[in-house]
């Protein structure tokens, strides 16, 4: 168990190096586009493509996953993010980026559930939301020193970003090729036909409900993300520097919570107090938010808000590996999939909310907030019925 528990400070490396790499091209990619004739609406477009193959590609690599083991589908995941770095890096016309994004997205699906499917391989059930919170950090932490970096080296050449992209993912790469071990056992693999059953077993089941819930709570943070600029520039007159300050104070404070206190938590509670709290802290930040007026008072209520929103993934992802009855890796692909589905209608939502009212994106993540704790209310009643029903069989 010693070599397994090892694995979790190599994985937490490799997420935070996939999404640095994915982090960089953030505050470049719209005048990189723009520069190669983007509309807005263009733009639009290119930022949906990607969570497009995310969303239809996903739970594919989770299932193959499944059936040949985690490291060669994220060695495929990373090698598609850098060849999509690399080819955005030489795009001289849209449609190149385009391509670039659609091969990006479609092979860099594989990343996300199949990390997530060998945290659940190596921790034990008691340590699965540490382990899964750990990975929650990696990724906040990477999103951080990504966007910075990325600003940094862009002042010269527009596609310089895009090269350091690409050449951080090699590296990736490289230490999944010679460091990073297997976590799937040849007798763990599951047939094709025993995955497809299996998963719809699991949609069928009380714990469709989960994914619903984090439907929800990732559309109302998309909402958020899409529209807290404008709204922060109204309210209290912020420009970018004061922006990017607010979502790296967040981003840390989310990290250290989801990286240092999600495991100690769902020990002493279980993930199911842990994900009913978030909800009720992202309620109360989507509230607070509302009465910002300044960059002090937007810092500290968005870390509220982001505090309790990094908390939520993973404990559901938590939970969901352990009651799944299908490979790790098609229930963690199902979940990033429903996770892109929010963040496709999320950021388009929130916008048409916004130009109806500057604060209807914020009510509408506290409505979303409670709809999603009706919702665990009803999972949890259902998993009982079936528990007792089971025990009664």
């Amino acid at each position: 168990m010693e070599t397994k528990k090892g694995a979790l400070p190599l994985l937490f490396a490799v997420m935070f190096l996939v999404m640095v790499g994915f982090g960089i091209i953030i505050p470049v990619m719209p005048f990189y586009a723009e520069e190669l004739g983007a509309s807005p609406t263009q733009l639009g477009l290119l930022m949906a493509v990607y969570s497009l193959m995310q969303l239809l590609f996903a739970p594919m690599w989770g299932r193959v996953s499944d059936r040949i083991g985690r490291k060669p589908v994220i060695m495929v995941g990373i090698a598609g993010l850098a060849l999509s770095f690399f080819l955005m890096a030489f795009s001289t016309s849209l449609w190149m980026l385009f391509a670039a994004r659609i091969i990006g997205g479609l092979l860099s699906s594989a990343n996300m559930p199949t990390v997530m499917a060998y945290v659940a391989d190596v921790t034990s059930d008691e340590d699965r939301g540490k382990g899964m919170g750990i990975i929650g950090a990696a990724v906040g932490l990477g999103f951080i020193f990504g966007p910075a970096i990325g600003g940094l080296f862009s002042k010269n050449n527009l596609s310089t970003p895009f090269f350091i992209a690409g050449a951080s993912s090699l590296l990736t790469f490289l230490l999944v090729a010679f460091i990073l071990k297997e976590s799937l056992s040849p007798e763990h693999r599951h047939s094709t036909k025993k995955e497809k059953r299996s998963l719809l077993d699991a949609l069928n089941s009380p714990l469709s409900l989960l994914f619903i819930l984090q439907l929800f709570i990732t559309l109302s943070l998309s909402g958020l993300e899409a529209t807290f600029a404008y709204f922060a520039a109204e309210k209290a007159n912020m420009d970018t520097v004061h922006l990017g300050y607010i979502f790296m104070i967040m981003g840390f404070a989310g990290a250290i919570v989801q990286g240092g206190l999600v495991g100690r938590l769902t020990r002493k509670f279980g993930e199911g107090a842990i994900i009913q709290a978030g909800i009720i802290i992202s309620a109360i930040g989507f509230g607070l938010i509302l009465q910002a007026d300044s960059f002090f008072t937007s810092a500290v209520y968005m870390t509220i808000f982001g505090i309790g929103n990094g908390i939520i993934r993973p404990s559901v992802s938590a939970i969901l590996t352990k009651k799944s009855t299908s490979g790790h890796g098609s229930t963690t692909g199902l979940l990033s999939s429903f996770d892109s589905l929010g963040r496709i209608i999320g950021p388009p939502l929130g916008g048409w909310l916004f130009s109806i009212s500057i604060g209807l994106p914020y009510l509408s993540g506290i409505i979303l907030s409670a709809i999603a704790l009706i919702v665990y209310q009803v999972f949890a009643v259902r998993m009982k019925k079936q528990q007792n029903q089971t025990l009664i069989n």
